[in-house]
C-alpha cells in the first residue's frame, strides 16, 4: 500500500492548517553536532569576540543536480539570473509557485557548467525534483538527507563555517597564507595535507568568513587542522543550540510555510509529495491563527529577495512577482523585546529559547504582522525576532506588543488574540539585519 501524500493528509484533517497546527511543538534541534561546547550563551557571544568553527555537516539536505538540462530546469523552476551564474557561485535559491509565493529557500551552488547543489530545508528541492521528472528533463537528482532523516550513515558533504572577527588571521595560519580574495557567496579552491575542497565566503554570523565544503571522508582531517590551528586565537566551537540561534541577528528567515497547500494546479504536486514529507510535517503554532493556510504565505519581496530576482528569462511565477514588486506590503523587521517584560515572563535569569512560531504582532491592539524566528540573545539582554509588518509600522523605533503563547488551533479556541493564556511583550522595531556589519557590510567587497 503506498504511503499517504500530503493531499491524503489534508483530506483527512480538513484543511492545511488544521494538518499543520501544532501547537508547543518542539524547536528545531540540530542532529549529531553536541548542543553545547562552552555553554550556549557563551557561544552565543564568542563569534562577536574571536573566531568560532560550526560543524553544519548534519543539519541540512543536500539535492546534487546534474545533467545537460539541469541549468534550463533550474531557470524554469525559480527567479535566479543564471545568466551571470559563474561556477564556484552561490545563489540564494528563489523558486516561487504561479501566485508568486515563496516555496522555501536554499542555497544553491554551481560546482560545473551542468551541476549544483542545492542544500537547506527539502521544500526546494522537493519543487525542483518533482518539476524535473514531470517535465521530462535530462537531468539526474540524487538527494542526501539531513542526518536527522538519513537513517545511518555519513553525509555526502562536509561543511565548516569559521566566523568572527579574527576568522581570516587563522585561515591564513592554516593554509600558510591568506586564501585568493573571494567575492561574498563565492568561491575557491583549497587543500591541505593533500584534501582538496571549496572554500566559500559565506556565514551567518555577521562576519567575514568561510564555509569549507568538501568529501565527508576528509572532514576530521580539515576540523583537526583548523581545531589545532585554532587555540592561539581561542578558537570556540559553536553548538546545536547557539547556531540555531544565529540567522536572528542576520535577518535570515530559514523556514517560511511553503506556499503550495491549495491551488488547483498543484494539485498533482501534493499528491506527488509525502505526508511525511518537510511540507507535511512542519508544524504551525502560536497566536496568529487562521483558517486560511494562504494568510501564513510570504513573497519573495516580503523576504528582502527582491535584488536577487531576475526577469530575463521565463520561469513559474514570473508575471505575479512582475506585478507584485510595486505592492509589497509588508517588510521584514528586527524586533528587539522588552528586557524588562522578558524577565516578567521568563523570569530573572531567562534560559535558552528558540521558536519558530507564529506570533501575532499587534499595534494599538490591532495585527499589525507576524513573527517568524524568536530567540534569546544573551549578549543583547533579551529576545530578538525576525518579524513581518505592515509597512506602516516599520520604521526604527516603532512600539509594537507581542503576543507570546499558544492557541489550539483552528476550531478549538480563539482566533482573534484575546486568550487569557497569552502574555503581552512589548517590542521595539529595528533594522533586519540587526546586525550593524552584516546590515551594512557583509555582502560588499572581497575577502
Amino acid at each position: 500500500m503506498a504511503p499517504p501524500s500530503l493531499h491524503d493528509g489534508i483530506e483527512k484533517a480538513g484543511s492545511p492548517v488544521k494538518l499543520l497546527w501544532r501547537p508547543n511543538a518542539a524547536p528545531f534541534k540540530v542532529p549529531v553536532v553536541p548542543e553545547e561546547f562552552v555553554g550556549w550563551r557563551e557561544e552565543q557571544g564568542a563569534w562577536r569576540l574571536g573566531p568560532t568553527l560550526s560543524d553544519l555537516s548534519h543539519h541540512m539536505s543536500d539535492t546534487f543536480i546534474e545533467g545537460p538540462d539541469s541549468t534550463r530546469l533550474l531557470q524554469a523552476v525559480s527567479a535566479n539570473d543564471y545568466d551571470n551564474f559563474a561556477v564556484g557561485q552561490a545563489k540564494q535559491f528563489i523558486p516561487v509557485t504561479r501566485n508568486g509565493d515563496i516555496v522555501t529557500d536554499g542555497i544553491l551552488l554551481r560546482e560545473e557548467l551542468n551541476k549544483y547543489t542545492l542544500s537547506g530545508v527539502p521544500a526546494a528541492q522537493n519543487w525542483v525534483k518533482y518539476h524535473g521528472e514531470k517535465g521530462g528533463y535530462d537531468v539526474r537528482c540524487t538527494t542526501d538527507p539531513d542526518s536527522g532523516f538519513r537513517g545511518g550513515g555519513n553525509p555526502v558533504l562536509f561543511r565548516y563555517q569559521l566566523q568572527g572577527p579574527r576568522a581570516l588571521e587563522l585561515v591564513e595560519r592554516v593554509f600558510g597564507g591568506p586564501l585568493p580574495k573571494t567575492r561574498f557567496f563565492h568561491s575557491t579552491p583549497a587543500s591541505l595535507g593533500g584534501r582538496s575542497f571549496r572554500a566559500l565566503r559565506h556565514g551567518m554570523l555577521g562576519q567575514a568568513g568561510y564555509e569549507f565544503i568538501g568529501a565527508y571522508d576528509d572532514g576530521e582531517f580539515v576540523k583537526d587542522a583548523l581545531l589545532k590551528a585554532g587555540k592561539e586565537f581561542g578558537l570556540v566551537s559553536i553548538g546545536g543550540l547557539a547556531y540555531a540561534t544565529n540567522g536572528i541577528e542576520s535577518g535570515w528567515i530559514p523556514t517560511p510555510t511553503p506556499g503550495i497547500y491549495v491551488a488547483p494546479e498543484l494539485a498533482e504536486y501534493r499528491r506527488w509529495l509525502s505526508l511525511y514529507s518537510f511540507e507535511g510535517q512542519k508544524p504551525l503554532h502560536g497566536t496568529f491563527v487562521s483558517e486560511n493556510i494562504e494568510d501564513y504565505y510570504v513573497s519573495p519581496y516580503e523576504l528582502a529577495y527582491g535584488k536577487s530576482i531576475s526577469f530575463n528569462h521565463d520561469f513559474i511565477g514570473r508575471e505575479a512577482l512582475e506585478k507584485a514588486r510595486d505592492k509589497v506590503k509588508r517588510t521584514k523587521v528586527t524586533l528587539v523585546f522588552n528586557a524588562a517584560d522578558v524577565r516578567d515572563v521568563f523570569g530573572a535569569n531567562p534560559g535558552y529559547t528558540l521558536s519558530y512560531a507564529r506570533y501575532r504582532v499587534e499595534a494599538g491592539s490591532k495585527l499589525a504582522g507576524v513573527t517568524f524566528y524568536c530567540a534569546y540573545i544573551h549578549p543583547e539582554g533579551t529576545i530578538l525576532g525576525l518579524a513581518l509588518v505592515a509597512s506602516q509600522h516599520a520604521a526604527p523605533g516603532t512600539e509594537v506588543e507581542v503576543l507570546w503563547g499558544e492557541n489550539p488551533g483552528p476550531g478549538a479556541g480563539s482566533t482573534a488574540g484575546t486568550s487569557t493564556d497569552y502574555r503581552r511583550i512589548r517590542a521595539t522595531v529595528q533594522p533586519a539585519p540587526y546586525n550593524e556589519f552584516a546590515r551594512t557590510q557583509y555582502r560588499t567587497g572581497s575577502v
